[in-house]
C-alpha cells in the first residue's frame, strides 16, 4: 500500500512578535534543556561529557527504589534497618539512628527532600545487601535504560573515582522518573520533611519561586560544583533541564531560574490537538465503512522558537488505505511537525472508531474496482514521502 500524506492548515505564527533568536549564554559548565513532550533539545552545552554528578546521582537510587515498589518487592510500609555504615555517612543527612527501622516512604522523602546520604546507604543495603552491589546494579540498570554514560560507585553521589554521568543522561533519567512513576513524582515537590524531630527544607531553590518548577534534585561537591536537575510546567508544557559546575548556591538559584524563564520566554507552546480531537479521516479497505476518523490519543503540543512559528509545517502520513477490521484506539497514522533547523517531531494518531470487515458485497465491489484499476493502469505507486 502507498504511503499517503495529508497536508494540514494550522493557524500558527499569527500576531506574535518575532524573537531576536533563542541562543542562551550561561556560565554553567554543563547545561541541557529538553521539551518533554517531544524530547526536542532546546539547549545543549557539554551535554554528552560524563562528569561527577554529586547528589544528582541520587535520582538513580530513587529510580531503583521506585522500580522495587512497582515490582512489588517492597511497599511504602516496608522497613529497612540502619547500619553503622549508613549512620556514619557525612554530608547531607536524614539523621537516621543505628538499628532504627525506617519505612520506605520516609526513606524516599529523606533522599529527595533532605538529600540524605545516610538514607541512600540504608536503601542500598536494604535492596542489594551492600552499597557496592547496589552501585553495580544501578550501573547495569542504567545501561539497560540507554543511559550509557552512567557509572555508579555508590548510592549517594559521594565523591569517588569514576562515579560519573553526562548531563544528557541526567535529563533522560529525570524524564524516566516523571513518566514511569507519576504516582511517586509528587515527592519531588515537597518543600520540607521532618525525621527524628529534625525538619529540613528541600534544597531545590526553584520550588518556591512561582515559575512552575516541581522537581527534581540538587547536587554539590567541590569537584562537581553546584548543580541541579529540574523540571517545570507552564501552560501545560513541561521542560526538563540541568545545570552543573556553578560556583555557589546563589549562582545555582539564579542561573537555573533564569534558564527556566528563558525557555518559556524564547519558546512558545503551540497546541495542535487536545486528546480525542478529530484530526482527519482516512480511507478503509474492505470495511463496512469507507473511512475511519483519525484522532489524537493525547494532547499534542510543541515548544517552538517564537521566530519560527510562521515557518512551521504539519502533515499526516499513513500507510493506506487501512485494511479492515480497524480497532478503535489502534495507531493508524502519524502527525509530522517540521520546524526550521530542528528534527521533525512525530506524534502517533489513532483510529477514533471501530470499523468492521465488510460483507460479501463489499468484497465483490472492492475486487471489481481493483480489476478495473489494474486494467486502466491506475494502481498507485509507493511514495517515499
Amino acid at each position: 500500500m502507498p504511503l499517503k500524506t495529508l497536508a494540514l492548515t494550522l493557524l500558527i505564527g499569527l500576531l506574535l512578535p518575532p524573537a531576536a533568536g533563542f541562543a542562551y549564554e550561561t556560565g554553567a559548565r554543563t547545561a541541557v534543556v529538553v521539551d518533554d513532550a517531544t524530547g526536542a533539545v532546546l539547549l545543549s552545552k557539554n551535554a554528552e561529557t560524563p562528569e561527577p554528578p554529586a547528589s544528582m546521582s541520587k535520582l538513580m537510587t530513587v529510580y531503583m527504589l521506585f522500580e522495587a515498589l512497582r515490582d512489588g518487592r517492597v511497599t511504602m510500609e516496608t522497613t529497612f534497618p540502619v547500619s553503622a555504615r549508613a549512620h556514619a555517612m557525612g554530608g547531607s543527612r536524614m539523621f537516621v539512628e543505628i538499628g532504627e527501622q525506617v519505612p520506605v516512604k520516609a526513606l524516599i522523602q529523606g533522599i529527595i527532600v533532605q538529600s540524605g546520604n545516610d538514607a541512600c546507604v540504608v536503601v542500598a543495603e536494604g535492596l542489594a545487601g551492600s552499597e557496592e552491589e547496589f552501585a553495580a546494579q544501578m550501573t547495569r540498570r542504567a545501561h539497560d535504560l540507554g543511559l550509557s554514560s552512567v557509572e555508579m560507585k555508590n548510592a549517594s553521589g559521594w565523591p569517588a573515582e569514576g562515579h560519573v554521568i553526562s548531563g544528557a543522561d541526567l535529563v533522560a533519567l529525570a524524564r524516566l522518573l516523571i513518566h514511569e512513576f507519576p504516582e511517586y513524582y509528587r515527592f519531588f515537590s515537597e518543600t520540607e520533611f521532618t525525621w527524628n524531630g529534625i525538619t529540613q527544607p528541600n534544597r531545590n531553590p526553584l520550588l518556591t519561586m512561582g515559575i512552575g518548577a516541581d522537581g527534581l534534585k540538587t547536587g554539590h561537591t567541590s569537584e562537581a560544583g553546584f548543580g541541579l536537575v529540574g523540571s517545570a510546567v507552564r501552560d501545560g508544557q513541561r521542560i526538563v533541564f540541568m545545570m552543573s559546575g556553578l560556583d555557589s548556591m546563589a549562582a545555582r538559584a539564579s542561573e537555573t531560574s533564569a534558564l527556566v524563564r528563558w525557555a518559556f520566554g524564547a519558546f512558545d507552546t503551540v497546541r495542535y490537538f487536545s486528546a480525542g480531537d478529530a484530526v482527519t479521516e482516512i480511507p478503509v479497505w474492505l470495511g463496512d465503512a469507507a473511512t475511519v476518523p483519525v484522532v489524537a490519543p493525547r494532547d499534542i503540543s510543541l515548544l517552538v522558537p517564537r521566530a519560527d512559528r510562521a515557518a512551521m509545517t504539519a502533515k499526516v502520513v499513513y500507510d493506506g488505505p487501512v485494511e479492515a477490521p480497524v480497532a478503535k484506539g489502534s495507531k493508524v497514522a502519524t502527525l509530522l511537525v517540521a520546524v526550521p533547523g530542528r528534527e521533525t517531531a512525530r506524534f502517533d494518531l489513532v483510529a477514533g472508531a471501530d470499523v468492521a470487515r465488510g460483507g460479501l458485497m463489499t468484497r465483490i465491489g472492492a475486487a471489481a474496482r481493483l480489476t478495473r484499476d489494474r486494467a486502466m493502469g491506475m494502481l498507485p505507486h509507493r511514495s517515499g514521502d
